[in-house]
């Protein structure tokens, strides 16, 4: 069996250290959204099947926990290389054919597709907050517009960290930026 290789064996440059370091603090610290979540799916239930008393608005804090959850840990997630791949083929490939697909994949698929999103989603977000969106909901929650903001939050910090890794492979395959030397114990903090 082949061992996969990640990104992590790609060196960092100036810029993915700063990068990748902000985008792990992001992440751990979402991560915590994931219990106050549970919590709140567990509070709602207990309260309508024990005393016959749903909230609308623990059902729609639900649904926004899991959108900001979702939409900030795709950074995190690219970050750490922990996303979905296809790796049939990819597994096989060298080190340097990793690198040139991570190349076109990010500069021809993924940034034009984050540009897209952000084209569509900021003036999603500014029109929702010009009219003080509120949910429809009655007992819904206020600020419909805080939570269209993640939307576009989320796809500025994949843009970023795609950004990151995008130095770093044409760190590694045209050496620049300039790559810095790291011993193992670097790699990990």
């Amino acid at each position: 069996m082949h061992e996969l290789i990640h990104h992590v064996e790609l060196p960092h440059t100036a810029f993915s250290r700063r990068i990748d370091k902000m985008i792990r603090v992001i992440g751990a610290s979402i991560s915590w959204i994931w219990l106050l979540l549970v919590a709140i799916i567990i509070t709602n239930v207990t309260m309508r099947y024990l005393f016959g008393q749903g909230r609308v608005e623990f059902e729609e804090i639900q649904w926004h926990l899991y959108s900001i959850g979702f939409l900030l840990g795709l950074s995190y997630c690219m970050e750490s290389d922990d996303h979905v791949r296809v790796d049939v083929l990819y597994e096989r490939f060298s080190l340097r054919t990793k690198a040139w697909v991570e190349l076109f994949g990010t500069l021809f698929l993924l940034l034009p597709f984050l540009i897209l999103v952000l084209r569509f989603s900021i003036p999603f977000f500014i029109y929702s907050w010009s009219i003080n969106e509120v949910s429809d909901a009655p007992g819904g929650l206020p600020w419909r517009w805080a939570i269209k903001s993640f939307m576009a939050i989320g796809m500025i910090l994949l843009l970023v960290v795609s950004l990151s890794r995008l130095s770093r492979v044409t760190a590694y395959l045209f050496r620049w930026p300039k790559a810095l030397i790291t011993t193992p114990e670097q790699r990990e903090g």
